[in-house]
């Protein structure tokens, strides 16, 4: 994720890295700021990822909390990897982004069937979200459809579902699709956004190339 930041110039993000374990090659990643929801082996590849301009770890942020990175705010707010707290997969951090007038949101592994009134407020208005729709380890199809309701943001990309090569068993990206009703899906090799592109009226769905 690359954002335009004014005086602070282009700043480099990447959340949740994954390991090559999964079957998928790791592409090359740089970033100023480095978001990890779980410690999950999947998810937190954290010596695949370089600063751009040091070469150099960047700055890590894993957990609940407020963080101004290069006049980026980011907060992590605290959820469940699963339906039940306790379980055996534990907990998952929910980050929100902060930048150029958009806020963005990303859930990581959420397991949860709802999101509670406390993570709403917190979350607060959302212009795009990154919700997981794979099932399986995370939220289902469903399940997502009833967390975009809850959240009502403007744009959805939906992330952790069946890709050709994965080596865990997830659903595709079709039944989320199916599920909300788009017939032809939006699919990019990457989406660049301003606050001024994003429509009062409607809610765009993007599926972003792996």
């Amino acid at each position: 994720m690359i954002a335009q930041n004014g005086k602070n110039g282009q700043v480099f993000l990447v959340i949740d890295p994954f390991n090559e374990q999964l079957g998928l090659k790791v592409p090359k990643l740089e970033a100023d700021v480095l978001l990890v929801t779980h410690s999950h082996y999947d998810h937190n590849n954290k010596e695949a990822v370089f600063s751009p301009q040091s070469g150099q770890t960047p700055f890590f942020i894993d957990g609940p909390g407020e963080y101004d990175v290069k006049g980026v705010f980011i907060q992590g707010i605290h959820s469940w990897h699963d339906e039940k707290e306790g379980k055996e997969r534990g907990e998952n951090t929910i980050y929100t982004i902060d930048i150029e007038d958009l806020k963005l949101c990303h859930l990581g592994d959420l397991g949860q069937k709802e999101l509670s009134e406390s993570q709403i407020d917190t979350i607060g208005n959302v212009d795009v979200l990154m919700i997981p729709v794979g099932g399986t380890y995370t939220i289902d199809a469903k399940t997502a459809s009833n967390i975009i309701s809850q959240i009502e943001p403007k744009v959805v990309i939906p992330t952790h579902y069946h890709l050709p090569k994965l080596k865990v068993k997830l659903d595709g990206v079709e039944s989320f699709l199916k599920v909300m009703g788009v017939k032809e899906a939006e699919i990019l090799n990457k989406l660049s956004i301003k606050s001024k592109d994003l429509s009062l009226d409607g809610r765009r769905i993007v599926v972003l190339k792996p």
